[in-house]
């Protein structure tokens, strides 16, 4: 079946392309043995179908970039590399971080800052970081009350969203977020209306105490905006997915913790505003989930050394 599905998409198949990609999502080990040839036949996105690349193809990959045959195809290349997340991969982007293939200079990052895509990153110290992790869970929208406290986005005034509340005394809780480093209770609170226009960070406690970052800067296209209710639904954990790549930003029941998230754009993990790293991905809650006509998705972060979560957002 793969085979067919690999000549399908070969000649530009949309509905064989999307039918690997829902394998590289179910269970990417299944399209290892096949990679190579979807590699011969020049099928090079979306790079996620790599992930379970071996290291043949790795090689294969970096030897194409390395010998300068097609740079026109250098940036997908780099994000295949970046979604494999091999040694061999992460060898070879730290050496065109310095020096660079040919065709590099038409790109506008630098080959290390693909690491994103995959989920991954080089710490200043030089050791790798994976932002995401191993163990993702189906999150489950449930009804909460309105909130009674008072606390409004200093920006347009709406109610703020606790758009999670965990505690890694839950094992699954603590095994979605064992990446992070956190232990103890996490709230992340924003602004629903303001995060899908800029990222948005707080600052946290492992007792659940959250703050509003006074250093949030308010975008000048933001405008003026009357206060808008945030989603009456807040995310409880469900059942453990199958694989960690089963979030979903576009569908019904794809609101996901941990695991790794489905960009609906570029990947654009958070940076900690107090060291300037990465932070580590939370979870994914889609649109979908929270409105019958909902769309985009909000993303999750965490950098537990500097005690800030964030919140983001993407939509077509």
């Amino acid at each position: 079946m793969i085979e067919e599905l690999i000549k399908s998409a070969a000649a530009e198949d949309d509905d064989a392309i999307e039918r690997l990609c829902v394998i590289a999502d179910a269970d990417p080990g299944r399209l290892t043995p096949y990679l190579g040839s979807l590699l011969d036949v020049d099928v090079l996105w979306p790079a996620k179908l790599y992930r379970a690349a071996d290291a043949d193809v790795v090689r294969r990959v970096i030897e194409r970039i390395d010998g300068g045959r097609t740079p026109d195809c250098l940036n997908q290349l780099r994000v295949i590399l970046a979604q494999t997340a091999h040694p061999l991969a992460e060898s070879a982007m730290r050496r065109w971080s310095t020096q660079p293939p040919a065709g590099a200079d038409e790109l506008y990052v630098n080959a290390l800052s693909y690491a994103l895509e995959g989920g991954w990153t080089a710490d200043p110290d030089g050791s790798r970081r994976d932002l995401c992790g191993s163990i993702a869970y189906r999150w489950v929208m449930r009804e909460i009350p309105r909130r009674a406290d008072g606390r409004i986005c200093p920006w347009c005034a709406s109610p703020l969203w606790i758009a999670a509340d965990l505690d890694t005394a839950d094992p699954d809780v603590g095994a979605a977020l064992a990446h992070t480093g956190w232990s103890g209770r996490l709230v992340i609170e924003t602004c629903h209306f303001c995060a899908c226009y800029t990222t948005l960070y707080s600052q946290v406690t492992s007792a659940g105490a959250t703050t509003w970052w006074a250093g949030n800067t308010r975008p000048s296209y933001l405008g003026s905006s009357e206060p808008k209710d945030p989603p009456a639904l807040a995310p409880v954990l469900g059942p453990a997915r199958p694989s960690p790549y089963q979030a979903s930003a576009w569908n019904r029941g794809g609101s996901t913790l941990g695991g790794r998230p489905e960009w609906i754009q570029d990947a654009e993990h958070a940076d900690c505003p107090g060291c300037g790293q990465p932070l580590d991905y939370v979870g994914l809650i889609g649109g979908a989930d929270l409105d019958d006509y909902g769309e985009g998705a909000y993303y999750l972060h965490l950098h537990q050394p500097c005690g800030f979560a964030a919140v983001n957002y993407q939509q077509s």
